[in-house]
């Protein structure tokens, strides 16, 4: 009987292999952050402007993608939806490799031949010009093709989680997966500069791209629907569905059918509008630390990928703080009575504040270069606290046929203010490194970064003032089923 048999706990393995994902989701990302500056500008030329360009169009092709991704793995079902995922975001990361070849190919014909040989031959060309465009434009599309599989990474999570874990846990599991970015991002000033240097720029694309194909391997021979999984047994099972708003599942039971919510119906509910706004007015601060930080060590303190890459490192190591996001809303709800919907609430409050910290980022830097680290680390922890714990808001109002449609909506407005943030500041750190611009007693490009970093610090609060006056209270979404 199930009241006597001890419940399994494969809902953990499924929440592990959601963590591997999201770490190699962030390594792949990562890869052309920490090689641009030193590995690539040699060859192509490239200037703020142009790696900011890359970016930003990244974030825009990852933000259309999130919208639809969500109602891909929606259609799909999560197993399938992931697996077209990671495939296609692998194949992207591949690509980068093969730009310098391509650039070669284009600019004079010689399509037949390998790296170093590319190499040499873009040393002939003359015109910086072509390089820059013709190289820009190949990782632009290698850039695009990242970030649609990339897109997916998230919806699919946020759902197969809620098919996991009950409520009360969501936030917990969120968090943990959820590291995996925080582990991406330790990983990888640790070993893709020094995979560049060894062995070519190129190398760190292909064997950081090729972690996915052999992550695939494992998701498709472990993950099946909990209600038909051989290991989770009807204990485990009916601790999933303690709170299932659905008609509960036994193992032999098929999942009922459920109407699936429509976009124009999602924008109907504050509780859609609620998310967005939060995901908009956070994330491309997320994604400014993700794609610039590697350059603002460069720019400001002089330092290369390899001499910087323990302070990055230790930067991401303090992220791993964000562990408390997953745990303090449990604390709120079950020693101090609070709905799940209000002990998140409050949770982000607090997480809000830490990143004001950034204001003094650059005012302390002339200390030593470990402070803005430590308290970029800090700001960059309180980020995935919050991350944890809006994505864990949708679980908590939204049935589970409309978790991902939801998560890819939010997604897509945070990729949105990515777009804003990676294009405005290659630009701006052009632009105040040319004309030694001058604001608040800095200049040249430390004026740039300054003025980023104070976007940056404010962003959490107003967007939980926002989220707060749309949605005051829990109101879960009931009228579609």
């Amino acid at each position: 009987m199930t009241s006597s048999q001890r419940a399994s706990k494969y809902r953990w393995t499924v929440c592990y292999l959601l963590f591997f994902a999201t770490t190699i989701n962030y390594l792949d990302r990562q890869v052309l952050s920490l090689t641009w500056k030193d590995f690539i500008v040699p060859e192509f030329h490239w200037r703020n402007n142009d790696y900011g360009n890359i970016t930003a169009i990244f974030s825009l092709v990852y933000a259309i993608g999130m919208l639809f991704a969500g109602r891909f793995v929606d259609w799909l079902d999560t197993k399938k939806g992931f697996l077209w995922a990671i495939g296609i975001w692998s194949v992207g990361a591949c690509l980068h490799a093969y730009c310098g070849i391509a650039t070669a190919g284009v600019l004079t014909g010689n399509w037949l031949v390998g790296f170093e040989q590319a190499k040499e031959i873009l040393g002939t060309v003359g015109d910086v010009g072509s390089i820059i465009s013709v190289s820009v434009s190949l990782f632009i599309f290698a850039r695009i093709v990242l970030a649609i599989g990339e897109a997916g990474n998230f919806p699919a999570a946020i759902k197969a989680t809620a098919e996991f874990f009950p409520k009360k846990d969501r936030g917990f599991a969120t968090s943990i997966f959820n590291a995996g970015s925080t582990v991406g991002a330790l990983a990888a000033p640790v070993t893709i500069p020094f995979i560049a240097e060894a062995y070519g720029w190129e190398a760190s694309f292909i064997i950081i791209g090729a972690l996915g194909f052999i992550w695939m391997g494992f998701w498709l021979f472990m993950y099946k629907k909990p209600h038909v999984h051989p290991r989770v047994n009807a204990a485990e099972l009916a601790y999933i569905q303690q709170d299932d708003a659905e008609i509960p599942l036994t193992t032999t039971d098929q999942p009922a059918e459920r109407r699936k919510m429509s976009f124009l119906q999602a924008f109907g509910y504050r509780q859609t509008w609620a998310f967005a706004v939060g995901k908009f007015m956070t994330d491309g601060v997320w994604w400014f630390f993700l794609f610039w930080t590697p350059a603002y060590l460069s720019s400001v303190y002089n330092l290369d990928s390899t001499e910087s890459a323990l302070h990055i490192f230790v930067l991401y190591a303090l992220t791993l703080l964000s562990i408390i996001g997953g745990w303090l809303p449990t604390y709120f709800v079950e020693k101090k009575g609070m709905n799940p919907y209000s002990g998140r609430m409050k949770s982000m409050l607090i997480f809000a504040f830490f990143p004001l910290l950034t204001l003094l980022a650059q005012p302390l830097g002339h200390i030593s270069v470990w402070i803005p680290v430590i308290i970029i680390g800090i700001a960059a922890a309180a980020h995935q606290a919050w991350s944890a714990n809006i994505f864990s808001t949708i679980g908590d109002m939204f049935p589970r046929s409309s978790v991902a449609t939801i998560t890819g909506i939010g997604g897509m407005a945070g990729g949105i203010s990515s777009f804003f943030i990676n294009k405005g500041s290659g630009v701006l750190f052009d632009y105040a490194a040319d004309t030694n611009m001058k604001f608040m007693g800095f200049a040249g490009i430390e004026s740039g970064y300054f003025i980023i970093f104070s976007i940056c610090s404010v962003s959490y609060l107003i967007g939980w003032l926002i989220m707060k006056s749309l949605v005051p209270h829990y109101t879960p979404i009931t009228d579609i089923d």
